[in-house]
């Protein structure tokens, strides 16, 4: 497969030819503020742009965690006297998130409820899926759609559920009052835009999870968001809730990016209600999907995920967090019935209109480069350019 275009934000995209994605900027129609972390020939450089124009601000913002706990504030990030940045001069896009840990929250959305009680009611095993989705009674999903997890109605069908012998731990954490929150991977390990994601070699069922990413600085407030795939396993979680860990947590599984676009009074929390999402999927088979999905589905809303990330819990470097799949993975890869898994080289796209577009090829953990980056070489590195050097 090999496909180019201009997407909306003036990126001439290419297929990938190697191990990664190619492609050229020219970021023409951008609005907004948008800080990320790239490869410079230096070492690891955060950069910033406003009206399409990339400069490197690590002189005066070493890492993301200087902005997100407000060392650095906007203002100074938008000092026109730090030098601009060539496309040419990227050798590489890194997730934008270092010293912070990335956490995900599960079952969200109401498809995404749904799914996973199909891998648990499966065992993992992808050939029970259609059969089980079939058996889900339309007064089932019409019942928990809308409702809001943790109200009185929500509290009376778990219980309800409970007494015939229905609960399931995912329906406790999408109906109940707590929801579901993991660590995703640990900070630096997340890969950036035209990276290779991992899928584990034993993994026979899996899917992208398209999902915003909100990005929360050490006081607990929302200050941007970005675009994640919270790549997903399904035989594994499929066959115990305790998997979780193993399911999600590898080699490559989080990719993050291409950037955060800074909350201000034209993108924030609540203009993202009105946002959707979209995720195509295209194979070296020939297979291709799209699916766009709207972000209004979450069910608890955003605040409520941010109230329950920072309720009795610190993060002082900041914390970015996957909020969930509104797209549930159901497309048949082949013959009807036969449900959806990766297959190696395949090209993932997520994009959401206000932010950007995210893509990546899939490869299994095995076959991509172990993580060496971690954040001793990140401070080495920063050491050794003057960055560290304090006031």
């Amino acid at each position: 497969m090999v496909y180019r275009g201009i997407d909306d934000f003036g990126w001439v995209l290419f297929a990938p030819h190697a191990r990664c994605l190619h492609f050229e900027l020219t970021m023409h129609n951008s609005s907004g503020t948008f800080i990320t972390r790239a490869l410079l020939k230096d070492g690891p450089s955060v950069l910033v742009s406003t009206h399409g124009v990339w400069r490197d601000a690590t002189s005066i913002c070493p890492t993301i965690a200087h902005w997100l706990t407000g060392r650095v504030t906007v203002a100074n990030l938008l000092d026109e006297r730090v030098p601009e940045v060539h496309p040419s001069e990227i050798l590489k896009w890194l997730a934008p998130s270092d010293l912070q840990p990335i956490k995900a929250f599960g079952v969200t959305f109401v498809n995404s409820l749904l799914e996973r009680l199909v891998e648990e009611i499966a065992h993992g095993d992808e050939s029970e899926a259609e059969t089980i989705r079939s058996q889900f009674e339309t007064g089932f999903k019409e019942e928990i759609t809308g409702l809001m997890p943790g109200s009185d109605a929500a509290l009376e069908l778990r219980d309800r559920l409970m007494a015939v012998g229905r609960w399931s731990p995912y329906l406790e954490v999408g109906l109940g009052s707590d929801p579901e929150i993991f660590t995703k991977c640990p900070p630096m390990a997340a890969l950036g835009h035209g990276s290779v994601g991992g899928l584990l070699a034993e993994s026979e069922w899996n899917n992208p999870e398209s999902e915003l990413v909100l990005v929360c600085d050490s006081a607990g407030n929302a200050v941007g968001a970005t675009i994640g795939n919270d790549i997903n396993l399904r035989d594994i979680e499929g066959r115990s809730a305790l998997l979780l860990g193993r399911a999600k947590d590898n080699r490559g599984s989080c990719v993050i990016g291409p950037w955060i676009r800074i909350f201000d009074d034209q993108f924030n929390l609540d203009t993202l209600k009105n946002e959707s999402i979209t995720l195509d999927v295209a194979g070296n088979d020939g297979f291709a999907v799209s699916e766009s999905a709207p972000l209004n589905g979450l069910a608890r809303g955003f605040n409520a995920l941010i109230d329950a990330l920072f309720d009795q819990h610190d993060y002082p470097d900041g914390v970015l967090a996957f909020t969930g799949s509104p797209i549930a993975p159901t497309w048949d890869r082949g013959q009807a019935g036969s449900g959806f898994t990766h297959r190696e080289g395949d090209i993932v796209r997520i994009s959401i209109p206000s932010i950007g577009i995210l893509e990546h090829q899939i490869a299994r953990c095995d076959g991509i480069e172990p993580w060496d980056e971690g954040l001793l070489e990140l401070m080495e590195n920063l050491s050794r350019r003057g960055f560290l050097q304090g006031d």
